[in-house]
């Protein structure tokens, strides 16, 4: 019998009640609104219950959920969870219509929404707003991220057992994921921008239509997503303006039908602060600290990840002070480490870490990144050697806050720098990781290069910690101020902080305030001053007072994380006192919408369909058995390749003895695009067992010549070197100035080439050529002029001596 299947249906042949997402993003200057539409239809012919398992931007507050049935709209409440649960069952059960959103208990950038009792061919648009702040990125740029693509995220279980599993324990329900080109519903995206400064532009790592400007000053303008766009990656936006470090305030007020007095109801201050630090103090680099570097080796970094975070290790390894510590773990379902505990940093150290780097590869299973960060805290801290760890993960995990509270329990003790890579990172671990570690959080995504944003974050851990900060406010007489963010532990030169309060009571004085920032960096005492204007803005929309509640909200969690008995009940309801009252969810909270219409009660049993949600295929899933072919590896390629059958038309590939190049076909993340073709070098002996080694890529050259540079900043004048400068041995000792000792010769030609033909790539080398320049300083060499000019006349470049810093 013929089954005919029209409609959207799973892989699984069930019909899909989710037809469209629709996305309108509202960002005014560094904070973002976002309305997205759902729109559900039944097809079948009976009732069915839909749910949906999906990712949001982990620091999201999400302020807003509503349904449509036909002309009717339901808006949802905020309840405490175990209360919104019951209403929910109970109107499933008397047969009436109702929505349910709720907030993983584990994870707070995931969400489940629940859609029960759609009746046979009804429809139904869900409406969800949530607003969120920017990130400021190393090149200025406001990133805003939607995430489109929800990872499987590991669990740790009993028994040292580990399985994926997805990160829905809120609805309790298996969500079936399928790879992006198969989600059947669509995505539509549409952005208005708007600063007080001109917008210069965006980029995005999926196709945009052009910006539109919709005036003359060039401060407003609207960029949507082109049309055809994949659920294969999340659905990021770069925002630039002009002079966007100004430190800034925005008061908003409150609303009106909030008691004076609440959260609510009083107006709300948002300060955006930009610490600048003396040009001499930054300049300085300290020469010590304990550097811990933590690379996730689960079988989700393989390919392109793994080899750029290998590349990355070694301009870290290169870059180290002389005189610090250093350490490196890594992990997937077991974690390993390359020293039993710290060790100095020295040519010898240096050389045994890289040879260990080089080994690695994608092969260690799962994500369990709690036990090693346990490991690296049961380590004692090294006296005078400030402990700064360095987090390189794709981030999917499934205990997102029992990692992050380990990392504030130890936050007293260490600065901790995250870094996300890839698609579907979740962005609550890789910030959160960063907020609570006192350090900073970078992404890395589609094929933005990992060095400069990982040279940027050693550059803060080698600035001096900024201490002892406070932030003092001045009000007029009769206003009062409570602070609804945490204290602020950490402040970088360039970095953004924000800083919510709440503004009580009024005053007949002059409506000015301000706020006052102290702090000591390298023992000395300074301060930023910000004056602002009380008198709220324009209407607002309640965006600050809803981020100012998320933030207290995140504060309030944490805290009760750590109380027990009556006082973490008392923390408990707090959260959700503030939750509800500025309807913004929570994990103590959900929200409910019950259709209590007229009609009758729908009639039939309840389906339950999942809405399948894209994920980027994981590489060690099952490979269709078309592309299997019965070859014995010994390549190390993580995960067995796809390959093109060697058996073409029934006659052998290959013959005993013969050396042969076959096009293999690397798996690749579904929706990434083109498989990728790499060479390879295939022997077969007799009784047909295969040797296949990859065919290597020629290495950058940069990569080439930092790879040569001893711990101690210098180079060694030798072929390796020569072939680095693209040039012979010969070439490069014969001019070579007689007073000059080899190692300084060589050192000065490996920095003229740095300046000559990379300052594209000056922030990836700038901290090892400073390394290379104290060396040169140390050895009190002569004739450094005629060096640079013998050098520059080798290499063909002009570089000056002041341009090295000699």
């Amino acid at each position: 019998m013929m089954v005919n299947c029209c409609g959207l249906l799973t892989a699984s042949k069930e019909p899909v009640p989710l037809k469209s997402i629709e996305v309108e993003v509202e960002v005014r200057d560094h904070v973002a609104t976002v309305v997205s539409t759902l729109n559900y239809e039944n097809k079948e012919d009976k009732p069915i219950e839909a749910v949906f398992v999906f990712p949001l931007p982990g620091d999201a507050a999400v302020c807003h959920f509503s349904a449509k049935i036909g002309q009717k709209e339901i808006v949802a409440e905020v309840k405490e969870k175990q209360k919104a649960r019951e209403e929910y069952d109970d109107a499933l059960s008397s047969g009436q219509q109702a929505f349910l959103l709720e907030e993983s208990e584990q994870s707070p950038d995931i969400f489940s929404l629940s859609v029960g009792s759609l009746p046979p061919r009804e429809s139904a648009s869900i409406r969800l707003e949530y607003v969120t702040e920017l990130a400021v990125q190393a090149d200025d740029g406001l990133r805003f991220c939607l995430p489109a693509v929800l990872n499987p995220r590991y669990q740790h279980l009993h028994q040292g057992a580990l399985k994926p599993q997805l990160r829905s324990e809120v609805a309790i329900v298996k969500v079936t994921s399928v790879p992006a080109s198969l989600v059947p519903y669509s995505l539509s995206f549409s952005a208005r921008l708007s600063s007080p400064r001109p917008v210069s532009k965006v980029e995005s790592s999926c196709s945009l239509d052009p910006l539109q400007y919709l005036n003359t000053e060039q401060t407003q303008a609207t960029v949507k997503l082109a049309a055809g766009h994949k659920f294969d990656r999340d659905v990021e936006l770069l925002i630039y303006y002009k002079d966007a470090h100004q430190p800034t305030a925005v008061v908003e007020a409150g609303q009106a039908s909030a008691k004076p007095g609440t959260l609510m109801g009083d107006p709300v201050v948002m300060l955006s602060l930009y610490p600048e630090f003396p040009q001499a103090v930054m300049s300085s680099v300290a020469s010590c600290g304990e550097f811990v570097l933590l690379l996730d080796r689960s079988g989700s970094m393989q390919g392109e990840r793994m080899k750029s975070a290998k590349d990355t290790l070694l301009l870290l390894l290169k870059s180290l002070p002389m005189g610090c510590y250093f350490n490196i773990y890594s992990f997937g379902s077991s974690h390993e480490h390359i020293f039993p505990k710290s060790v100095e940093y020295s040519q010898e150290t240096m050389e045994e870490a890289l040879k260990k780097v080089g080994e690695m590869t994608a092969n260690l299973g799962g994500t369990e990144i709690l036990r090693p960060l346990k490991d690296i805290y049961s380590q004692p801290c090294i006296p005078n050697q400030p402990r700064q760890l360095f987090v390189f993960t794709d981030g999917e995990v499934g205990n997102t806050k029992e990692v992050i509270n380990l990392v504030k329990k130890n936050s007293g003790s260490h600065r901790c720098f995250s870094f996300g890579i890839g698609e579907g990172a979740s962005s609550a671990l890789i910030n959160g990781l960063a907020k609570e570690g006192g350090g900073h959080a970078q992404f890395i995504t589609g094929k933005e290069r990992m060095q400069p944003k990982v040279m940027q974050s050693l550059r803060f851990a080698l600035q001096p910690a900024v201490v002892d900060v406070s932030v003092n406010w001045d009000v007029p007489k009769g206003v009062s101020v409570t602070a609804l963010s945490p204290p602020i532990t950490a402040l970088f030169q360039g970095q953004r902080s924000l800083i919510y309060a709440q503004l009580t009571g009024q005053s007949s004085e002059a409506a000015e305030g301000c706020v006052m920032v102290k702090y000591s960096l390298a023992g000395h005492p300074s301060q930023n001053q910000l004056h602002f204007n009380l008198t709220p803005a324009e209407d607002t929309g309640l965006t600050v007072h809803r981020l100012a509640a998320r933030t207290l909200i995140r504060s309030l969690e944490m805290e009760e994380k750590e109380c027990t008995g009556e006082q973490g009940e008392g923390v408990k309801k707090k959260v959700v006192e503030v939750s509800v009252q500025s309807g913004v969810s929570s994990v103590f909270t959900a929200f409910i919408a019950v259709n209590k219409g007229d009609g009758e009660a729908i009639q039939g049993p309840l389906v339950r369909r999942n809405v399948p949600t894209p994920m980027m295929m994981a590489c060690s899933m099952p490979m269709p058995s078309m592309w299997c072919a019965k070859m014995s590896m010994d390549c190390d390629m993580g995960p067995t390749p796809m390959y093109r059958s060697a058996r073409q038309g029934g006659s052998r590939a290959f013959f005993s003895g013969m050396k042969k190049r076959a096009v293999m076909v690397k798996p690749q993340m579904i929706g990434c695009g083109m498989p990728q073709q790499l060479s390879y070098d295939m022997e077969m002996n007799e009784g047909c067992s295969v040797k296949i080694s990859p065919k290597q890529p020629p290495r950058d050259p940069l990569l080439q010549l930092i790879s040569l540079q001893k711990a101690s900043g210098s180079w060694e004048l030798d072929s390796a070197l020569a072939a680095a400068l693209g040039k012979t041995s010969k070439e490069v000792e014969k001019p070579k100035p007689a007073s000059v000792n080899q190692e300084v010769w060589a050192t000065i030609l490996a920095l003229i080439w740095l300046h000559g033909s990379k300052m594209d790539a000056k922030d990836e080398w700038e901290l090892l050529a400073m390394k290379a320049v104290s060396w040169l300083r140390a050895q009190n060499a002569p004739s450094v002029t005629e060096c640079l000019e013998a050098g520059n006349t080798l290499l063909g470049f002009t570089v000056k001596k002041d341009a090295l810093g000699l």
